[in-house]
């Protein structure tokens, strides 16, 4: 596929085929994600595979702070890929201090371009996936103890798609852009 046909064509899928996906297939889809940039190539994105049902049952039912729509929408899918990312190494110095004014808030830039990157990488491979970020991360842990040093980013449901969703509208490069000429 090519690049802008893939980022043009690729949607939030939230409804998928009852077919598994491959472990092997996710580990390639990770290895292309690995690709994201990050901050100083800190690289702090880390992908936990849930595709054990009854976890994937528990996290629905249990973490989404009553928000049904994505209840059923990892309920249907056949993986649910909870992506963290590794504190204390994006907006930071090595002496620990913060690099600029943004502070940690690069950790979830990272987390961001991260996710978007595994989603268009999941696409080129035929997979659907959708970014969900409504979850109870102190619930999610209960569930699926995480290192201490990661925070959850978002939940990424992932599967072969059932639906193709058209295009929503997007604002035209006009409305999106500006040409800054200083003062």
């Amino acid at each position: 596929m090519e690049l802008l046909e893939g980022i043009r064509s690729r949607r939030s899928i939230r409804r998928y085929e009852e077919r598994p996906v491959d472990r092997e297939l996710l580990k390639q889809v990770v290895a292309d994600a690995a690709c994201a940039p990050s901050w100083k190539n800190t690289q702090i994105a880390r992908y936990h595979i849930v595709d054990n049902p009854d976890l994937k049952a528990k996290i629905a039912a249990q973490t989404v702070l009553g928000f049904t729509y994505n209840t059923k929408t990892i309920d249907r899918a056949p993986v649910l890929v909870l992506l963290s990312y590794k504190t204390g190494l994006s907006g930071y110095e090595k002496d620990g201090s913060y690099s600029t004014p943004k502070k940690d808030g690069w950790e979830m830039f990272d987390a961001g371009i991260a996710a978007q990157t595994f989603c268009l990488a999941a696409h080129a491979h035929g997979l659907g996936s959708v970014i969900m970020g409504i979850f109870d991360e102190a619930v999610v842990r209960t569930l699926l103890p995480l290192p201490e040093d990661e925070r959850l980013g978002a939940l990424i449901a992932v599967g072969w798609p059932a639906e193709d969703p058209s295009a929503r509208p997007r604002k035209t490069a006009d409305e999106l852009l500006s040409f800054a000429d200083g003062v």
